[in-house]
């Protein structure tokens, strides 16, 4: 095994003896540190985090066992501005030394700096968790309190605290006498409006507050806010959840309950008295819009009226009526409802053509039963044109280090129906790792592009999709077109594309789009440039030129600077081709087969493509907001190529290839089937630690006009988000340990799992595991190496394992992960461990987590 692994225990070992010895040397002689506190419940441990957080004082937070903050915090010294004084008046020429050295106004700056230095070390660690007996005793106080909220009423806890005074330790014990567990034996309810009362006795079965059930608060809470929420989408304006009260009785010693809920008037002041008013279930008498208020106290100009929607304006009405009308879910004649205030708000925002509405509710004095409401909607529109300007930093296997710039200028309303139209540019230039350009300036690539893209808040669509995809469903429909053209990145593609498709939530966390019309046309320009790009492909040609040195052309060789032969790029290897497929070289069977795949791929990966493609996605997810570290996600997709194309290719005639295949404008165009299916699980550990795991399965069939998938449709693996152990390209497929300098194919499997923890601040890390790979399945492929057979080439899932650092700046995450190849199925002999170590580790950046 290599040095290098063998290195790692001691490493280890060095830093575990670094962080676990003295951590309370800075302790005074009548300080503790807690080191360790436990729960027993009936003489039964207890490891449930939410009743250890009932602990008023929690021990020091540790990395595998490391009190790591705490020891950062005793790196800090104390009082540090006295030190600083201390240090420099120690030595009577000391002072005068470094006055004259610096300045005395530099010696003071660095006395400040000192000073914020030893700030920053505190800050950044953890002060020790010191132990404080009343502390402990308010502990105790919580935990019974948790205790009698989840029903049991008569716990007692007690501790036990063993102190080390040799090593200033402390461990705390809590031993819990639980009791008997009281549990609901009756519900009664005491509801003093009609209105609440009626609505009530509707949900009253899907309430989490059960007879039979144990006695909880979080039942009592969830249940409030079920019934007050349910309320408010029900005609009751007024209604808060402070009206819900529940009276426990528990007299007698049968630990059961007879529960009573409450639900009051409200209590409104009428001049010097308190007056208890009944709930009404209002309804909505009026809707008025005023979609260009800007804060001041204009007059209103001009009015139009559209389907029972008042729609005012301080100037000339720049939207259309219906299309604002859509965006509005406060109806005339309706309820009161909390949801259609909320997809209001929503639908507006999301069309970007305002800022976020305010909507004000008023009671109708025109109303005489006291149940109409007015409603209020005050839209404050953007600025009809604004620009955006943004510079990144990138890399690939071609492009060693690139610098990007992107500019947008985004219209809004362009045809009166709240439409945006954006129109956007980037430029990449970068420095090439194309042998070919050796000589050339260091920014010797060029990538630049533009794109055209056309929203609408809508389904367009032949005829009216109402009844499928609703206006609460945030429909969009989108158009674009794109072109974006390379020069000295690989094969110097251009490329075009036109999309237009739809996109729907029915539901919050579910989301739906169909691109009806998905095209891409890709023009490799510089195909002659394959054998400098593909330079394993070029060695692998080359040899056989070399072992066939008495039949080739002495025209396409050329001697390097070992003497050597080679095949001359791209004269040579071309007339070398050429020659093999005029069978004017006896090759042996070997050569002749390696030869054949080395051509074959060439011509893949140099002709240009036509995709002309249909596809749907589905994506799903519990997750309630940004912050939210425990949920779940699914992520499916399907993609349809060239079957429209290949319906109608014989009554138009098409022109066909010798093999019978189909082309469009001279290009043949692809057929394809393409499903990816994607799950990520995040466990939230608390104290900001999170386990996050991926599975991903993806696969492309190539059938009818074509034998394999596009290169831009392909799958590969390896990368930053994927496969940490190897580059991107780098792996796969099968087990051929990457013979080609970019591996492809159209099977995929990547399992990926991270812990992820904090170490201090804004730095966080992770501990990570990887597997998978690619492989050719139902293609023109035939190489069993490369090939999935079955279940058992499951034993080819490539394993790296690593760690990294990432750093949080609120609105992105900087990456650096460590990847190290664990197992390598490519490996001949020991698969596991190889190469194990730094010097073969792989470095990832990236941007953001990996999933």
């Amino acid at each position: 095994m290599n040095n290098g692994l063998t290195k790692l225990p001691l490493i280890l070992l060095i830093t575990f003896l670094f962080f676990s010895c003295d951590v309370t040397r800075k302790l005074s002689e009548n300080e503790f540190l807690i080191t360790k506190q436990t729960i027993r419940s009936s003489d039964t441990l207890v490891t449930k985090n939410e009743i250890y957080n009932q602990l008023s004082q929690q021990t020091n937070t540790k990395l595998l066992g490391f009190p790591l903050k705490l020891q950062i915090y005793n790196l800090a010294q104390t009082k540090p501005e006295e030190r600083f004084i201390n240090w420099v008046g120690k030595r009577k020429k000391r002072t005068n030394r470094l006055v004259s050295l610096l300045s005395k106004r530099q010696v003071i700056q660095l006395k400040k700096f000192w000073v914020n230095a030893n700030n920053t070390i505190k800050n950044t660690g953890e002060p020790p968790a010191l132990f404080d007996e009343e502390q402990t005793k308010i502990s105790l106080q919580q935990l019974e309190s948790w205790y009698w909220n989840h029903g049991w009423f008569n716990a007692k806890v007690n501790y036990k605290i063993q102190k080390d005074s040799l090593n200033q330790t402390v461990k705390i014990d809590y031993n819990i006498d639980p009791g008997a567990l009281y549990t609901i034996d009756s519900i009664s309810e005491n509801i003093e409006s009609e209105a609440a009362d009626s609505l009530y006795q509707r949900i009253k079965k899907t309430n989490s507050i059960e007879v039979g059930k144990a006695y909880s608060t979080q039942d009592f809470n969830r249940d409030r806010d079920f019934i007050s929420r349910y309320f408010r989408n029900h005609g009751l304006y007024h209604f808060e959840k402070e009206f819900i009260s529940f009276y426990a009785d528990t007299l007698g010693n049968n630990q059961k309950i007879n529960l009573e809920l409450n639900i009051s008037n409200r209590s409104v002041n009428l001049q010097d008295t308190v007056a208890s008013i009944p709930f009404k279930v209002h309804k909505i008498s009026q809707v008025n819009v005023f979609p260009d208020y800007d804060g001041t106290t204009r007059k209103v100009e001009d009015s139009v009226r559209y389907k029972k929607t008042n729609i005012y304006t301080f100037g000339n009405l720049k939207l259309n009526p219906k299309v604002l009308s859509n965006f509005i879910f406060i109806k005339k004649d309706s309820l009161y409802r909390d949801i259609d205030r909320a997809r209001t708000n929503n639908r507006i925002s999301e069309t970007r053509i305002f800022k976020y509405p305010n909507i004000l509710y008023q009671d109708d004095p025109r109303d005489s039963t006291g149940t109409g409401l007015i409603a209020n909607i005050f839209l404050t529109p953007k600025e009809r044109f604004s620009t955006n300007f943004s510079v990144d930093v990138s890399q690939s296997n071609i492009q060693q280090f690139g610098i990007g710039f992107n500019t947008s200028i985004l219209a809004r309303n362009v045809f009166r129906g709240a439409e945006t139209l954006e129109l956007s540019g980037r430029g990449n230039f970068g420095s090439s790792r194309d042998l070919a350009n050796s000589e050339d300036q260091f920014l010797d690539i060029i990538e630049y592009g533009v794109d055209l893209r056309l929203n609408f808040p809508r389904i367009i669509f032949p005829f009216s999709t109402q009844k499928i995809i609703k206006n609460t469903m945030s429909p969009f429909t989108s158009a674009g077109i794109g072109f974006s053209t390379q020069k000295n990145i690989g094969l110097d593609r251009r490329n075009l594309n036109a999309t237009f498709g739809y996109r729907w939530k029915p539901m919050d966390r579910t989301s739906y789009q169909f691109d009806l019309m998905n095209i891409q046309f890709v023009n490799n320009l510089n195909a002659a440039n394959f054998f400098n790009v593909f330079r394993n492909s070029y060695s692998e040609l080359n040899q056989i030129a070399r072992n066939n040195i008495d039949e080739v052309n002495p025209e396409f060789l050329s001697e390097n600077n070992e003497g050597e032969l080679d095949l001359i790029i791209p004269t040579g290897t071309q007339g070398f081709i050429e020659a093999i497929n005029n069978q004017d070289i006896d090759l042996s069977d070997e050569d002749q087969q390696t030869a054949g795949s080395l051509i074959e791929r060439r011509e893949r990966l140099t002709e240009n493509n036509l995709i002309v493609a249909s596809n749907f996605s589905y994506d799903f997810s519990t997750r309630r907001d940004i912050y939210d570290q425990d949920f779940s996600q699914f992520r499916g997709k399907i993609e349809l190529a060239g079957n429209l194309l290949s319906l109608f290719a014989g009554p138009l005639k098409l022109e066909q290839t010798p093999e019978g295949n189909y082309r469009l404008f001279d290009v043949q165009f692809s057929q394809y089937v393409k499903t990816e299916l994607n799950y990520i699980k995040y466990w939230d550990l608390g104290s900001q630690q999170v386990i996050a795991a991926r599975a991903y399965g993806g696969i492309a069939i190539p059938y009818g006009n074509a034998n394999s998938i596009p290169f831009p449709r392909s799958f590969f693996a390896g990368g930053p988000n994927d496969n940490r152990g190897w580059r991107p390209y780098d792996l796969g497929p099968g087990s051929t340990n990457a013979v080609n300098d970019f591996n492809e194919a159209n099977f995929k499997l990547t399992f990926n799992a991270e812990y992820r923890f904090n170490l201090f601040g804004s730095l966080n890390s992770a501990l990570f595991i990887d597997a998978g790979n690619i492989w050719n399945v139902f293609d023109n492929i035939d190489d069993p190496a490369a090939t999935f057979d079955g279940l058992q080439d499951l034993s080819e899932l490539s394993i790296a394992s690593g760690f990294g650092l990432r750093y949080d700046i609120d609105f992105f995450v900087i990456r650096m992960d460590l990847g190290f190849k664990t197992y390598n199925p490519g490996n001949e002999g020991s698969k596991w461990f190889k190469n194990y170590n730094f010097s073969n580790a792989v470095f990832n950046f990236g941007i953001n987590y990996p999933f």
